[in-house]
């Protein structure tokens, strides 16, 4: 019979976790979603690969028996994957860059300038990649999959990766204009956790709970007025008076514009932005990449 590598991936993950929601969480797609991948699975393989109750997922006989070698297969896929990628990098010197907002900062023209002296070969293509994938496309499957990002930290699973931090800048508030708070020069988070606020999708994760500040809350439930996945959804949301919006400040010209407003918070930790790749990606075209990008960051600071 024929299986498909993903799902062989979702049914490790979910031994790993031994717990559907996170399971589904360190694979960006619903819970519902990987639920129904591992009952096709189940199906074709005609055994029962899980014994689910409502506290606890553990592993049937026949899952502990397939469990190495489904481990082992995506390892050597994994592998046969940077092989392939290696074999073909002077084929294709193409580096494609997920981002989620725009970049600005005055960064990607120094960035191109200084890989074009260290790796002229080198084609460096910007991708949009939606709200939903925190990872900006580093996770992405086949030629969706982008070979660098500039994303926000948090990251999920943040041990695949490495970062270079491009921007450290404080979070604010983004107001619709007749907010009671909008007159105010300098607001407290306190004065907002009771506020609805715009949200990420929740396939962002743990991204979509730091921009609703939820370590900042103290336990206080969040109230959800709107969820967006672009820019231009939020400036609606804000417009249409649906709820609040946590944004950086290198941020603000993309949300700020009549009807809106942006104010200085005060009790909240600065976000970053980072430039990150693949720990486990040594390919030197990236390598130039990374040492372009350092190089940018260093002449902007």
């Amino acid at each position: 019979m024929d299986i498909h590598v993903r799902d062989l991936r979702y049914f490790v993950t979910v031994a790993e976790h031994r717990n559907f929601t996170r399971a589904a969480e360190a694979l960006f797609i619903s819970q519902p979603a990987l639920s129904k991948q591992i009952r096709t699975l189940e199906s074709q393989l005609r055994t029962k690969l899980f014994v689910r109750d409502r506290r606890s997922v553990e592993l049937t006989r026949a899952g502990e028996s397939l469990l190495p070698h489904a481990t082992e297969l995506l390892q050597r896929w994994d592998a046969a994957q940077a092989d392939l990628a290696a074999a073909t990098a002077t084929q294709n010197a193409t580096l494609v860059v997920g981002f989620s907002t725009g970049i600005g900062r005055g960064l990607l023209p120094v960035v191109r300038a200084r890989l074009a002296e260290d790796a002229p070969e080198a084609t460096l293509r910007m991708r949009q990649v939606p709200w939903d994938d925190p990872t900006g496309g580093l996770t992405a499957p086949g030629a969706e999959r982008t070979d660098a990002a500039f994303v926000w930290l948090p990251l999920p699973d943040p041990g695949r990766y490495r970062w270079l931090i491009v921007a450290t800048e404080p979070r604010m508030v983004a107001l619709p204009a007749d907010h009671r708070l909008a007159g105010s020069t300098d607001i407290r988070f306190a004065d907002l956790v009771d506020e609805p606020f715009i949200a990420l999708p929740e396939s962002s994760g743990a991204l979509r709970d730091y921009w609703l500040a939820v370590e900042s809350r103290a336990g206080r439930r969040v109230t959800i007025g709107a969820e967006v996945s672009s820019t231009d959804e939020t400036v609606e949301a804000l417009s249409a008076g649906l709820g609040v919006c946590l944004v950086s400040a290198g941020n603000v010209p993309l949300i700020e514009r009549d009807g809106i407003v942006v104010r200085p918070v005060n009790g909240l930790a600065p976000s970053r932005l980072v430039f990150a790749w693949r720990r486990d990606d040594h390919r030197p075209l990236v390598d130039a990449l990374c040492r372009a990008v350092g190089t940018a960051v260093s002449t902007m600071t």
